[in-house]
């Protein structure tokens, strides 16, 4: 006996709940072979508005966890991300019209990053700080801390693994991110948020946005409340506008990257998005 398919409208992901965009618009995902797939949310400027609100709510808890709490808190999307591992091969299969081999490939290397990346949360203050060479009887010491809210568009060609390259990094210094996943592969993105709001990731420190980045990314280049822009996968927009409207607001920003090189595991994509502080204090004289 057959049975209807139970279609599925797959909705933004903001402060660690699933709202529909507030202008109640969608639009069709379709498979790589230009099938009908499910419908995704389109964002709006006040789905990025709303999504900037609850990033910045979740900033001072997420940051002001420890290096080695964050790590097990991102360890743990590796875990539940292995557990679903055979829906993500289905989903990458599905949009990005590849082999079940190949998909499998991008899933487990998207488990291995972020757990690369898990393993950095308690060390790269260690790397990247350092105590200052001073003149006098003082001590002179670097850290770097997070930047605050970050934004990015993720890759455009890849469903996960660029997503996961893109949003992992910001974490580990205790940024929390809204994010643009890839307008025509979102699915993967979304299922990855459920398995962010089923882990130990709070509420607000990922937020996930579907539709145009062309219509959103500009209102987050030119919010006062975003600290900093990845333009990782705006390759294809108009990054120098981006860009000019992130300076007026003095925003960190990482241009766009192409290639099969864009957003590899590295300690300076983490750093990227820290700021140092430098803190000065008298040695005893006893």
């Amino acid at each position: 006996m057959s049975r209807l398919a139970v279609l599925k409208t797959y909705k933004l992901y903001i402060g660690g709940k699933f709202p529909r965009s507030e202008s109640g618009r969608v639009y069709e995902v379709r498979s790589a072979s230009g099938e009908f797939v499910a419908n995704a949310a389109q964002a709006s400027r006040k789905d990025a508005r709303d999504a900037v609100v609850a990033a910045r709510a979740a900033v001072s808890g997420w940051s002001k966890a420890t290096g080695y709490n964050r790590g097990q808190v991102l360890y743990r999307i590796a875990e539940l991300l292995e557990g679903r591992r055979a829906q993500f091969v289905d989903e990458i299969v599905t949009g990005e019209g590849v082999t079940a081999e190949v998909a499998a490939g991008q899933v487990d290397e998207a488990i291995d990053r972020w757990i690369w990346y898990a393993g950095w949360a308690d060390k790269y203050v260690q790397v990247a700080g350092n105590a200052n060479a001073v003149s006098g009887p003082f001590f002179n010491i670097s850290v770097p801390e997070a930047t605050g809210v970050v934004a990015v568009v993720a890759p455009q060609d890849s469903s996960l693994l660029g997503f996961v390259s893109a949003v992992a990094p910001a974490l580990v210094a205790g940024n929390t991110v809204v994010v643009i996943a890839a307008e025509k592969l979102p699915l993967a993105a979304i299922s990855l948020s459920e398995v962010l709001a089923t882990s130990d990731v709070p509420g607000g420190v990922v937020n996930v946005l579907t539709g145009s980045p062309a219509e959103i990314v500009p209102w987050l280049a030119s919010h006062a409340d975003v600290n900093a822009l990845d333009l990782v996968g705006a390759g294809s927009l108009d990054w120098v506008s981006l860009q000019i409207a992130a300076a007026e607001t003095l925003k960190r920003v990482l241009p766009p990257e192409n290639g099969p090189d864009a957003a590899l595991p590295s300690l300076e994509r983490i750093t990227a998005f820290t700021e140092t502080k430098t803190v000065w204090h008298t040695k005893s004289m006893l």
